[in-house]
């Protein structure tokens, strides 16, 4: 029954129906927030935004009727950069109760519960849109990266969950649930990008031999993934002066210590931050990407949002900004050979797939029946762009589907090493090779990583580079240090010894105890003459200064000690520190870690100070609340 002219109205009258809000890290919310739009638009909703909470003005928030936010966690219960705004703004006291008074929201979060604050800032999104008076249509959903489905466990029913309650509300302005399963309705629709392909004598030769780092920031900003997410020209081109193996050779890990400068000038940067680096893709997989796509790689692209200005096919572009070497924007801005891809991408080469069995796998793979099926294929397995296209020879998808949707080349992030003040031209840095076996026992290895480990020092070997705010904030000279950082958790404090025995030698300064652990003293203890030697004489890490060096080798004995055990051991000396308002600083593996360490802190709070357990557990998060907690971890 078709609605009346009022009704109509109505709907019509409904500013963006529904609105969806993803703050993303890496990505996934970005993807969960688009496949949310796609749903909505195939159920008939009349009109969806899907916006990142950076590009959206929270004050506008109490004017929406239905909203629905994606967000993911980082670190230790961080939200994403692009979330930090919006947040902000929901925490200003002068929003009452009622501020949000008939809107209606969901929030779905992406999450890792192998992480001591799982799901964090989705928990605390829900919990504030509720205290300002916001009405739930759904419970909130919380994936996992633990699930063997990853968070597409969780997401499949929470969504299926959405639409009906959604439906029930409002049938005329909302999804019709009946038409977002119906996989007969499916439909591809067009890509949101258009390319505008120039032969090379079409291009001014002046403008052929850019700068790399103009190079760098005109194809990113090209990108559809990259263009809001990416911070433009990067500030430095460093060269690699220094690769150096830090684990005994033959022994099962690797572990670099990296050293780059800029020849030129000083670089701008402070203990605790990190370095983003650029990694450059392997040339042969760039190229077997676009043979296998039949592209020309030689000829000149621009790439445009559709619906953007409109450039006339045959006109010669004469600014840089304006064109790009198509092999040059695949190597600098999707990762061909070491990202997986996402649900959707199989969804999409299903209708471009000529041969029918492989339409069938690809539509499978795309179905919630297939879900588990293709976390194994493909997630579990580390499975590439490129293996994927290779392993369905029949799908021959166009370079607009594989721009939007091939994951984006990311830039890595590792903490810094080393101290302006000891190194005013230099960044060094401490990095694991990774290298890991799938299921199937196939051998992957980490892209910047890797890479990085293959570089000779030379001036040739230029690494684009942005110095990016850590979670790690410097400590004052007079603020004590109990630094815990087990393996390459130590890259941190490396730079904070560094530069505390640097203020030394100008201004007094507070005593560091510092607590690393490794497996074997022969094999893996990083940066071994470093510790021992400020742990000497005068040294900042010296019984003389009040400091220490405690090291535990988990696999040199019988039994497996760690750095919480060695906490424990020095219980006394850690209280002693604590109680003359020391910082507490821990870095390292985002697995048990932070909680095993933050157990034996409490364990020494209980026992020095004489307080129960909940105190003690209190004790801390009033520290961390103060800026005297702070945890740094990785995957």
């Amino acid at each position: 029954m078709a609605p009346s002219a009022a009704e109509a109205a109505a709907a019509e009258s409904v500013s963006g129906c529904l609105l969806v809000l993803y703050a993303s890290q890496t990505g996934n919310a970005m993807d969960v927030a688009e496949r949310i739009g796609r749903e909505a638009e195939r159920g008939g909703c009349p009109a969806v935004d899907v916006i990142s909470m950076d590009s959206f003005d929270p004050s506008c928030l109490p004017s929406e009727r239905f909203v629905v936010f994606v967000v993911s966690t980082t670190g230790q219960g961080d939200p994403p950069d692009s979330m930090k705004g919006f947040w902000r703004y929901l925490l200003r006291k002068d929003l009452g109760e009622q501020w949000l008074e008939g809107v209606r929201h969901a929030v779905f979060g992406l999450g890792d519960s192998g992480y001591q604050k799982y799901n964090f800032a989705a928990k605390k999104l829900d919990t504030r849109l509720l205290g300002l008076g916001a009405e739930p249509i759904v419970e909130k959903g919380l994936g996992d990266d633990q699930h063997p489905s990853g968070y597409e466990g969780a997401l499949d029913p929470w969504l299926l969950s959405l639409w009906k309650s959604l439906n029930e509300t409002n049938p005329l302005l909302l999804p019709r649930v009946s038409d977002i399963t119906d996989p007969n309705l499916s439909i591809l629709g067009d890509p949101k990008v258009q390319v505008i392909y120039y032969s090379s004598n079409e291009v001014p030769q002046d403008s052929k031999m850019p700068d790399p780092k103009k190079l760098i920031k005109s194809a990113r900003s090209m990108s559809p993934a990259l263009q809001f997410h990416d911070n433009g020209e990067p500030p430095y081109m460093l060269q690699l002066v220094t690769n150096q193996r830090l684990t005994k050779e033959g022994s099962d890990r690797d572990v670099r210590h990296f050293e780059l400068e800029d020849p030129c000038s000083g670089i701008s940067y402070k203990i605790g931050d990190a370095l983003e680096i650029l990694p450059s893709q392997n040339p042969s997989a760039v190229d077997a990407f676009i043979e296998r796509c039949n592209l020309d790689p030689d000829c000149y692209i621009t790439i445009r949002a559709k619906g953007g200005d409109k450039v006339s096919k045959g006109s010669v572009v004469n600014s840089l900004m304006d064109h790009i070497k198509l092999k040059t924007f695949v190597a600098l801005t999707m990762d061909v050979a070491s990202a997986s891809p996402r649900r959707y991408f199989f969804e999409v080469m299903s209708f471009f797939a000529t041969a029918e069995h492989e339409k069938e796998k690809l539509q499978y793979f795309a179905s919630p029946e297939g879900r588990d099926d293709l976390y194994q294929y493909n997630q579990k397995e580390s499975r590439t762009v490129l293996e994927l296209l290779e392993d369905f020879p029949s799908v021959q998808m166009p370079f607009e589907w594989l721009v939007q949707l091939t994951p984006p080349l990311k830039k890595r992030a590792f903490s810094i090493s080393s101290s302006p003040l000891a190194h005013p031209n230099q960044i060094h840095l401490t990095v694991s090779i990774v290298s890991w076996l799938t299921p199937f026992k196939r051998t992957r290895h980490g892209l910047c990583s890797t890479w990085l480990s293959g570089l000779t020092p030379s001036k040739d070997n230029l690494i684009p580079c942005w110095i990016h705010q850590g979670s790690l904030p410097p400590p004052r000279p007079l603020v004590p240090l109990v630094l815990i950082g087990p393996g390459t958790g130590c890259a941190p404090f490396r730079a904070f010894v560094e530069e505390r025995a640097a203020q030394t030698a100008a201004e007094p300064t507070a005593p560091v105890l510092f607590f690393f652990g490794c497996r074997n003293q022969d094999n893996d203890f990083l940066y071994k003459d470093f510790w021992l030697t400020h742990a000497q004489d005068e040294g900042v890490l010296s019984s003389k200064k009040g400091g220490g060096l405690f090291v535990a080798f988990s696999r040199d004995q019988p039994q497996k000690i760690y750095v919480q055990h060695k906490i424990k051991e020095q219980s006394a000396r850690v209280w002693n520190l604590l109680c003359s308002r020391a910082a507490v600083y821990i870095a390292g593996s985002s697995t048990k870690m932070p909680a095993d360490v933050t157990a034996a802190l409490e364990e020494v709070v209980c026992k020095e100070g004489g307080v129960r357990k909940e105190d003690a557990s209190k004790w801390l998060r009033t520290l961390e609340r103060a800026g005297r907690f702070n945890i740094e971890t990785w995957s």
